[in-house]
C-alpha cells in the first residue's frame, strides 16, 4: 500500500513506494506463541449424570438456592457467579455437564473446578486434537471448588504452574477454556484486582479478578500469564445476565497448587487448623473492644479442646499477628493457618481488654466438617435417597438459629418427589434420631444409613426450627 500527499496532482509529484516485506518475516503482534503453548493442554471436560443426570444437576441448583436462603446471596441482583443453571428438562440420555480442564503433569493429571464434575458418573475428556479419555476423579476439595482428575496417557501437552503471589495488577492475562463448547477459546484481560475475597463463591477464597472475558463452559480452564505459566483456575463470573461482563474470577495458583500436590499424594487436601470461628472488625465492634483501629479478625467462637482453647485463645480476642506478620482481615488469617503445615508452633499475637498477649499454637489437622453425603442417586428404593446432609458444627448451628448443645446433621436438599420429601422432611431439618439410633455427626449418619435396607420403614426425630418432630419414611 502507498500514501500518497496533496501534491499528487501535480505533475512533478512521485509516488514513492516502499517495498513490501515478505509475509514470513513480517512479526505477529500479541501473544501467538502462548496461545500455541497452552492451548493444546486445555480440555473439554464432560459429564454424565447417567438416566437421572438432570435430576442430578437440577438438585445442586435447588441447593444452591436453599444455601442462598439460608445464609444469604452476596451477589444480590446480580444473580449467580456460575452463570445461567442448565435446563431442567434434558432428555436423560444427553451428557448434561460441560467444562474446562488444565494438564498439569504429561501423565495426564487434570486440574478443574469440584462443580464441573459435581455429581458425574462418567467423564470424558477431549483433547483440541480430538483425542478421547476416560477421565477418574483422583480427589475434590469443595472448600475452594477445585477438583484433580486422572487420565491413562503418557506425553501430553501441559502447562507449567506459574507464582501467581507475583501477579501485579494491570498485568496481562490470558483466559484458555471452551466456553459454550466453542473449543481453544484464548481471551486477553489485565489483572483487575487481588485477593477477592468474602465473595460467597467458595469456603476459601483469595481470587484473582480479571476482565479476561469468561463464560459458562470456561469454568475449570487456566488462567495464564504472559509467559504462558498457569497462574489460576477459571472459577466464576460476576454477572447480571450469567454472560460476560468483564468481572470474572480465579483461583490462583498459589493455592491451587497446594490442593493439587495434596491430592496427589492422599486423595484428600489437609489444611492447617486453629479452631476459632471469626469475623471481621467493624468501626463499632473496634470502638466496643477499645481497639484503635479495624485490622485483624475477631474471634467470636473457639471450638472445644481445638488448638486455639489450649493455647488460651478466648472468645473476644482480636487476632492482630500470625507467624510474624500482621493480620489485616479474617479472610488473611484463613489463609495463612490453612497453609501452615501440621504441627508447627505458630506465634500468635491477639488484642485482650486494651493489653498485646504472644501465644503459641500448635497447629492442628483441620477436620472434615464440611464433607456433604449423598446417599446414592440410583438407588432409588433407598429410604433417604435424594437427601444431602452436611455435619452441624457450631459455626452452621449459630447460622441456622440453633444452640451449640444442638447435635446432629443438617438437611441441606431433599430432592422433590422423593420419599423423604414426601414424609415431608426439607431444607433446614436437624436429623437427631434415625431409627431411635442418636445421630451425633455425619459418621452416625453414614453408618446407620449404611445398613437401612430397601422397603424398610425410618422413623426420624428432627429439629425444626427450635421444636423436635418424628417423621416417618416410607418407600
Amino acid at each position: 500500500m502507498s500514501f500518497t500527499s496533496s501534491l499528487a496532482s501535480s505533475p512533478t509529484a512521485q509516488t514513492v513506494a516502499s517495498p513490501a516485506m515478505p509475509a514470513t518475516q513480517l512479526p505477529v503482534p500479541g501473544f501467538t506463541e502462548v496461545a500455541k503453548a497452552v492451548t493444546p493442554a486445555v480440555v473439554n471436560i464432560t459429564t454424565s449424570m447417567g438416566d437421572r443426570g438432570h435430576e442430578a444437576r437440577g438438585q445442586r441448583d435447588r441447593m444452591r438456592e436453599r444455601m442462598e436462603e439460608f445464609f444469604g446471596s452476596p451477589w444480590g441482583p446480580f444473580g449467580s457467579p456460575w452463570g445461567p443453571r442448565m435446563p431442567q428438562d434434558q432428555p436423560e440420555h444427553r451428557r448434561s455437564g460441560m467444562g474446562s480442564g488444565v494438564i498439569v503433569t504429561p501423565d495426564g493429571h487434570i486440574i478443574t473446578n469440584n462443580h464441573v464434575i459435581d455429581g458425574a458418573r462418567e467423564l470424558t475428556v477431549t483433547l483440541p486434537d480430538k483425542r478421547e479419555f476416560k477421565g477418574k476423579v483422583i480427589g475434590t476439595d469443595p472448600k475452594t471448588d477445585l477438583a484433580l482428575i486422572k487420565v491413562e496417557a503418557r506425553e501430553l501437552p501441559y502447562v507449567a504452574w506459574g507464582d501467581s503471589s507475583k501477579l501485579q495488577v494491570g498485568e496481562y492475562v490470558l483466559a484458555v477454556g471452551n466456553p459454550f463448547g466453542l473449543n481453544s477459546t484464548v481471551t486477553l484481560g489485565i489483572v483487575s484486582a487481588l485477593g477477592r475475597g468474602r465473595m460467597g463463591i467458595t469456603q476459601y477464597e483469595d481470587f484473582i479478578q480479571t476482565d479476561a472475558a469468561i463464560n459458562p463452559g470456561n469454568s475449570g480452564g487456566a488462567l495464564v500469564n504472559a509467559r504462558g505459566e498457569l497462574v489460576g483456575i477459571n472459577t466464576a463470573i460476576f454477572s447480571q445476565t450469567g454472560g460476560y461482563q468483564g468481572v470474572g474470577f480465579a483461583v490462583p495458583a498459589s493455592m491451587a497448587q497446594p490442593v493439587y500436590d495434596s491430592l496427589v499424594k492422599t486423595g484428600k487436601v489437609v489444611r492447617g487448623y486453629l479452631g476459632v470461628g471469626i469475623q471481621e472488625v467493624t468501626q463499632d465492634l473496634a470502638k466496643s473492644f477499645g481497639l484503635t483501629q479495624t485490622q485483624g479478625a475477631l474471634v467470636s467462637d473457639v471450638n472445644e479442646d481445638s488448638p486455639a482453647e489450649q493455647a488460651g485463645i478466648k472468645q473476644g480476642d482480636v487476632i492482630i499477628g500470625y507467624q510474624g506478620s500482621s493480620v489485616q482481615d479474617p479472610v488473611a488469617l484463613q489463609r495463612s493457618v490453612t497453609r501452615t503445615p501440621i504441627g508447627t508452633k505458630a506465634a500468635v499475637k491477639v488484642a485482650r481488654n486494651g493489653n498485646e498477649m504472644d501465644l503459641t499454637v500448635t497447629i492442628g489437622e483441620q477436620p472434615d466438617s464440611t464433607k456433604v453425603a449423598m446417599a446414592e442417586q440410583g438407588s432409588s428404593d433407598h429410604p433417604l435417597a435424594g437427601v444431602a446432609v452436611q455435619e452441624l458444627d457450631r459455626q452452621t448451628a449459630r447460622e441456622l438459629g440453633f444452640t451449640k448443645k444442638t447435635q446432629g446433621v443438617v438437611v441441606m436438599d431433599v430432592e422433590p418427589d422423593s420419599p423423604a420429601s414426601q414424609a415431608g422432611l426439607t431444607s433446614g431439618d436437624v436429623i437427631r434420631e434415625i431409627n431411635r439410633q442418636p445421630v451425633k455427626s455425619l459418621k452416625d449418619y453414614e453408618k446407620i444409613t449404611s445398613s437401612l435396607k430397601k422397603d424398610q420403614q425410618v422413623l426420624l426425630l428432627i429439629n425444626r426450627k427450635g421444636a423436635s418432630l418424628f417423621l416417618t419414611v416410607k418407600v
